[in-house]
């Protein structure tokens, strides 16, 4: 309850799982007193998943080309073609990297990379087709509706083409990656080279309904406002209403090192919260909500699930792209596990479906596994070897 009767009455409405309208979850992410805003959030998550669980996974992130056309103002991890800084891997370095995540316990990689000029559908057809020979359980979750697009216009072949392709090689899941801000005006200004909010989730629906489900991101932070994050959430749940592929919402934080917009805008911890908090109110749709303990490191991350959030995401054993901008927070898998733990949830490794894979019910089903670190290998962080390994090691871009 609140001293404030309209909101009290948005907030009820929300917590007991009706719709709210995207000016009412405006006012409550600039209005709503903050524990009041994180209760009934909270109340969505308790009764969706009663059983009082917070998931994570276990995967790679591996980049496996840095040479990008696009030029987003806000990456600090692509290199223009030619660049002498420009590099792809073989695929069988990727293979190797993958064995290693397999190793480690991963369920699912990601493999993401630049718009290379060269890479068109027949460069990921292999590269899938190659992954899933060696690595027949692996889950590839992986590129996004920018790639795809990229592809396509390599290629010379329809959205569809390209999508039924992938999938037939070995595609499982599409990322969320590239969306970050979809209103027209903040992502002209931070993407002006990348396709607009609207084809970004055109290529997603085409993508759900040839059987391919997503997650959706968000990147607050560059100077977006208020009403512009809430027309963000307003797109995906407008479209998840028409398909219902997408399986989760990760809001994260821009990060500010070596870009050209160089931190001069960024959301702070509680626009953060908030807004977690107001995701989980508008999604009625969308199961899942996780938190980017990535990016607003690990006491904003442990503190976001008590906004809602019902998944911690991954123990990252390798991520180039964000950390290259600056995100220095790291973990490992037993922290990870603890963090659920100290904010009184029961800690569950999950698959990309969401299925539950081991349910730590007592401390004593904890993991131990010391191995399993984030970002043991990164071309992005100093120490990138952690763990006893060395970095691993790139080549030449041809």
């Amino acid at each position: 309850m609140t001293a404030n009767r309209e909101l009290d009455d948005i907030l009820r409405r929300a917590a007991d799982g009706g719709r709210i309208s995207p000016e009412e979850a405006l006012l409550l992410y600039t209005d709503a007193p903050f524990h009041a805003l994180g209760e009934a959030a909270d109340t969505v998550r308790r009764r969706r998943y009663p059983d009082n669980i917070v998931t994570y996974i276990i995967d790679r992130n591996i980049n496996y080309t840095n040479v990008c056309v696009t030029a987003c103002k806000f990456c600090a991890f692509f290199r223009a073609p030619k660049h002498e800084e420009g590099w792809s891997h073989p695929t069988e370095e990727i293979l190797r990297r993958c064995g290693e995540a397999v190793d480690l316990g991963a369920t699912q990689v990601m493999l993401q990379g630049g718009h290379h000029p060269d890479y068109g559908v027949e460069y990921y057809e292999t590269l899938f087709s190659a992954v899933k020979a060696a690595y027949p359980d692996l889950v590839i979750h992986s590129i996004g509706p920018s790639e795809v697009l990229h592809m396509s216009k390599v290629s010379g072949v329809s959205i569809e083409e390209s999508i039924r392709r992938i999938k037939a090689a070995g595609l499982d899941s599409i990322a969320g990656a590239g969306a970050e801000m979809l209103p027209e005006r903040p992502r002209t200004a931070i993407a002006p080279l990348k396709e607009s909010g609207a084809r970004w989730l055109e290529v997603m629906e085409i993508a759900h309904n040839l059987g391919v489900e997503s997650t959706a991101t968000m990147m607050m932070g560059t100077g977006e406002t208020n009403a512009e994050r809430i027309e963000h959430i307003t797109m995906i749940r407008d479209v998840q209403d028409r398909t219902g592929g997408f399986r989760s919402f990760i809001p994260w934080t821009y990060q500010p090192e070596n870009n050209h917009l160089k931190g001069r805008t960024q959301a702070t911890n509680l626009e953060y919260l908030r807004f977690v908090a107001v995701a989980r109110l508008f999604f009625d749709n969308v199961a899942h909500l996780q938190s980017s303990w990535l990016t607003t490191g690990k006491d904003v991350g442990q503190l976001s699930l008590h906004m809602g959030v019902d998944d911690l995401g991954s123990i990252m054993l390798e991520e180039n792209v964000i950390s290259s901008a600056g995100a220095r927070h790291r973990s490992k898998l037993t922290e990870l596990v603890s963090m659920i733990r100290g904010a009184d949830r029961t800690p569950a490794q999950r698959d990309t479906l969401y299925r539950h894979l081991k349910v730590h019910w007592t401390p004593a089903d904890d993991p131990t596994d010391e191995r399993v670190v984030s970002h043991f290998s990164s071309i992005a962080l100093p120490g990138g070897g952690a763990g006893g390994r060395t970095a691993l090691s790139v080549i030449d871009a041809q």
